[in-house]
């Protein structure tokens, strides 16, 4: 959960608690979320203001189950070898991967892979030309590994999959 303190901007007990709740929920209203927290609604909105400011909120996004869709699109992880450029580290490149719209996340990794991508096409042919004719033509990429999400059963905390009513029999023999 959140950090106490960022970049010298010291937290309360009151603003990780705001954060915890917009996490969980953030549908919650200023009304609603001021009553939990028992404090005003002017104070719970210059608060959340202070967040976002200080660049601790940076979004507020629902939680899509693509399945629900009527859509083909994939998501892949990408796994991403990379050289870093002296004096840039992986800032640099993570910068230039970042920046195509393809990509929805870029993380820094620990392990065998330095960068992991979440990747977003409209199908698989898709993802497969962002790698071939985009990602792997760049100078500091070495390498990558992609993976191809076939069924989320949870993601931002939100499970996908509800148990069915159709259970399956045991059968002895």
């Amino acid at each position: 959960m959140p950090c106490a303190v960022t970049e010298g901007n010291a937290m309360d007990n009151t603003d990780i608690s705001v954060l915890e709740l917009l996490v969980s929920d953030a549908r919650h209203t200023d009304s609603e979320l001021a009553v939990m927290l028992g404090i005003s609604q002017e104070e719970l909105r210059g608060r959340k203001e202070k967040l976002e400011r200080d660049g601790v909120i940076i979004g507020y996004s629902a939680v899509v189950n693509t399945e629900k869709l009527e859509n083909d699109s994939v998501s892949a992880l990408i796994e991403v070898k990379a050289i870093p450029r002296r004096g840039c580290g992986f800032d640099e490149i993570a910068e230039q991967l970042y920046q195509f719209d393809e990509v929805k996340s870029c993380y820094l990794m620990s392990g065998a892979y330095d960068l992991m991508l979440i990747v977003e096409g409209k199908n698989i042919s898709a993802v497969a030309r962002f790698v071939s004719e985009r990602l792997s033509r760049l100078d500091n990429v070495q390498g990558c590994a992609t993976h191809f999400i076939l069924k989320r059963y949870k993601c931002s905390g939100r499970v996908f999959v509800k148990e069915s009513s159709d259970k399956i029999l045991e059968v002895s023999p």
